[in-house]
């Protein structure tokens, strides 16, 4: 077991929060009594996180159509997001991110609290007053995100920007693709999608980046487990390069993922996405993404 939970205030009266591999930073705005007391209630339900899920990860890296009698209510909710992808393969590994996220943000939903939003490693679970609006930014190549954070220099370019109110009904925002920290059978660079919850717009990231695909040589996949040996994807190829694309390839993987996304839309799972590859992008859904953008960075996720 990991050494236990740490927290760290950090300005802006957000937290940091870190257990094992769970690493998230917290914000809130409303009522400072409030704010404190759902800063503490969201400490305390942090603390026991780690050791539910790991009590039934074996269970949790299973196909979901194998997965029955979970006990942990974030366990479950895993599971609920990932069940209406299957009977394609997915783990409730897939929603890990977002259901945890959405767990947290429980402890903000309540009178006197305006905004508020949890970032698990960029999946993000939000909460918005009635009438309260945000932004969300995205990053188009995952692989650079880790700098751009690292520089902080004030400011982020961002290569868009979702604006979203309350009345939307999007409390999940969560990214996949092939160069981020999971492994995607897609090439996409990245996919964001923004769903009623965290757990489902986690889960179906996934399955989105993962329809972003084509063959095409100079491609370089390996067996998930070779890359990591406890990974759910066990002997599954994963991408681990993409070569330089032509407009036609690149074409063809995003309208093989924007299709994967419009059937989601279609069914209920999430409100939007934005597909990126290599430059390209592709938005599905009635929320439109608003190009080229710089936005404060120590508001990246809630401005």
């Amino acid at each position: 077991m990991p050494m236990r939970a740490r927290r760290q205030a950090l300005p802006g009266n957000r937290w940091h929060l870190q257990h094992g591999p769970i690493d998230v930073v917290i914000a809130a705005e409303g009522d400072a009594a409030v704010v404190a007391m759902a800063h503490e209630r969201a400490w305390a339900r942090f603390q026991t996180l780690l050791e539910e899920l790991v009590a039934e990860l074996a269970l949790l890296r299973r196909p979901v159509v194998e997965c029955r009698g979970l006990r942990g209510r974030v366990a479950r909710r895993m599971r609920q997001a990932c069940a209406p992808h299957a009977p394609e393969f997915i783990t409730p590994m897939a929603a890990v991110a977002g259901a945890v996220a959405q767990e947290l943000i429980e402890a903000y939903g309540q009178p006197g609290i305006r905004r508020a939003w949890v970032n698990n490693g960029g999946d993000i679970a939000l909460h918005l007053a009635p009438g309260e609006r945000t932004t969300i930014g995205l990053f188009a190549d995952l692989s650079n995100v880790g700098m751009a954070l690292a520089q902080r220099s004030g400011s982020l370019a961002l290569d868009g920007r979702f604006s979203l109110c309350a009345e939307d009904g999007v409390c999940g925002v969560a990214t996949s693709g092939w160069r981020g920290r999971s492994h995607s059978l897609g090439i996409a660079d990245s996919v964001t999608v923004l769903a009623a919850t965290a757990a489902q717009a986690d889960a179906a990231a996934t399955m989105i980046a993962n329809a972003v695909n084509v063959d095409a040589p100079g491609i370089v996949r390996r067996p998930a487990c070779e890359l990591r040996d406890d990974s759910d994807l066990g002997e599954r190829l994963v991408t681990v390069q993409v070569p330089v694309l032509s407009a036609e390839q690149r074409a063809a993987a995003l309208r093989a993922g924007a299709g994967r996304a419009r059937r989601c839309c279609d069914d209920g799972l999430i409100a939007a996405a934005a597909l990126v590859c290599q430059g390209e992008c592709i938005q599905v859904g009635a929320l439109v993404l608003s190009q080229r953008t710089v936005i404060a960075s120590d508001h990246l996720a809630l401005a």
